[in-house]
């Protein structure tokens, strides 16, 4: 069955598609923090750390928190679509980083040395791994020792009530992202790989008030990309249908959240001047 963890050429190649999905989950969020500074605020950064964002997309987390995280961060934004790396740098160019870095990689085989990054940012992209458990053994090669790593995902519960339109399609009426690699998989691995996991869910919930966007979000990777005239049209009374009964709301559940993971080691004391 194809599902938003296929195709990442195409879903991937710049943020357009992309967009469709951000939108829904940024207009229509209700929280009293919204996400990228709930995350942002909860990883454990330093002034000057160097931090590798690995599958980095349009880099709108960074230009959203600039904010909320230390000085002179030394940034290196990475991601296997080279549309996607040229976004994020124009986009990061003009915040106040101690350096900015961009370049395209894939996250299972990483063109880094060992031990060269205080923080391993990945955000939602592990899960398009044909692998996580690569993905995680790489970002640990690559953190120094007592490096952070920390990376997002979804829960099985997250957005049940979209993610049930797209049985239409032949789909699971749960969220694709979470089963590749949703909670439980997050901390089996990471656990595994560092020998410790630290999880916190972000609190909120959605009320949606427009089903084009539930549509076009939905629509926006396969198979409802792909999706024929009929199955289309039947998509569209579904959501209306669920809107009616709503009386032109549609209120959805979300989970998703931060896990964080420590490499053991000893730091590398940095000689200081004279």
């Amino acid at each position: 069955m194809s599902s938003i963890t296929s195709g990442n050429a195409v879903q991937y190649a710049d943020s357009r598609k992309l967009a469709a999905r951000g939108r829904l989950n940024r207009e229509y969020t209700i929280a009293e923090t919204g996400w990228f500074p709930w995350v942002a605020r909860q990883l454990p950064l330093r002034p000057g750390d160097r931090v590798l964002d690995i599958g980095c997309g349009p880099a709108w987390f960074w230009a959203s928190v600039i904010k909320d995280v230390p000085e002179n961060l030394d940034l290196t934004l990475a991601d296997q679509s080279a549309g996607m790396v040229e976004e994020a740098v124009a986009r990061c160019t003009q915040l106040p980083f101690g350096s900015l870095t961009g370049r395209q990689a894939e996250a299972a085989a990483m063109p880094f040395e060992n031990d060269s990054f205080d923080m391993v940012i990945a955000m939602h992209m592990l899960y398009h791994l044909p692998d996580p458990a690569a993905g995680i053994a790489e970002m640990f090669r690559v953190l120094k020792p007592r490096g952070f790593l920390a990376v997002t995902t979804n829960g099985a519960g997250n957005m049940l009530g979209i993610y049930e339109f797209t049985t239409v399609f032949g789909s699971e009426p749960f969220d694709p992202s979470a089963a590749v690699f949703g909670y439980d998989k997050a901390k089996e691995l990471m656990r595994a790989r560092f020998g410790n996991v630290t999880f916190s869910q972000h609190p909120a919930h959605m009320r949606i008030t427009d089903p084009d966007d539930v549509f076009l979000a939905l629509t926006s990777y396969p198979p409802g990309d792909g999706a024929s005239e009929a199955e289309l049209d039947a998509f569209r009374k579904a959501i209306a249908a669920a809107f009616e009964r709503g009386k032109g709301v549609l209120q959805v559940e979300k989970e998703t959240g931060l896990f964080v993971s420590r490499k053991p080691g000893t730091a590398k004391l940095v000689p200081q001047p004279a």
